[in-house]
């Protein structure tokens, strides 16, 4: 299976991306397993926190191709390699970088950038972008994303990050968004796996209640 079709089939069973930052290695699986198994396939783990590529790997080693593991704020094209050797086949930044974008896509990683501008996205798509990540979706109104699906190409999946809760989902999807990345609502360091679990099945069940 490619990295794309092994993302493709994460997102259709559920299109929710956890962000872990701040995840410790040593917690990284008993998480995971507890969002898993509230459904969700698609998990990140930002470069910032505690030895990052540790989860990373444990993670990856733990899950197979049961559920897709990769990288967030990803901000230089050397830190690809390193994702990648660590089990990690996810790229994904707060920013859009067109040299991070191309070295993930000619390393068969998915690439998901992020934006805030048509112009940003643009830019993103034509360096090779999988999907993008509106950020940070405080500032970015479903009406403002509404305006931008217009334009954007419509087979191209796009996930709002940025202080989503369970009951802030359903504008958003109906002014276009695919999905969501989940942050700190999701997961705080410190929180319990059944914390996590709890947390995951509210935003999955509000999810699929749309």
């Amino acid at each position: 299976m490619t990295g794309l079709a092994h993302f493709e089939s994460c997102f259709e069973e559920c299109p929710l991306v956890a962000i872990l930052r701040g995840l410790k290695p040593e917690e990284a699986v008993a998480v995971g397993d507890a969002l898993y198994a509230a459904g969700i396939r698609l998990m990140e783990v930002p470069l910032n926190s505690p030895d990052p590529l540790d989860s990373i790997a444990r993670l990856a080693r733990h899950f197979g191709t049961r559920a897709m593991v990769g990288a967030g704020t990803v901000l230089q094209s050397g830190d690809v390699a390193r994702v990648r050797d660590a089990g990690g086949r996810m790229i994904i930044s707060p920013n859009s970088n067109p040299q991070v974008i191309r070295t993930a896509v000619q390393m068969d990683l998915i690439s998901c950038p992020g934006y805030f501008t048509p112009s940003e996205a643009f830019a993103a798509l034509e360096a090779g972008a999988h999907l993008l990540k509106l950020f940070p979706a405080e500032a970015a109104s479903p009406a403002m994303l509404r305006a931008q699906r217009a334009v954007l190409p419509r087979q191209i999946k796009l996930v709002v990050v940025g202080g989503v809760t369970p009951a802030g989902m359903a504008p958003y999807i109906a002014a276009g968004a695919d999905g969501f990345g989940l942050g700190s609502g999701l997961y705080r360091p410190g929180d319990s796996p059944d914390q996590v679990r709890a947390h995951a099945d509210s935003f999955v069940q509000a999810l699929r209640s749309l």
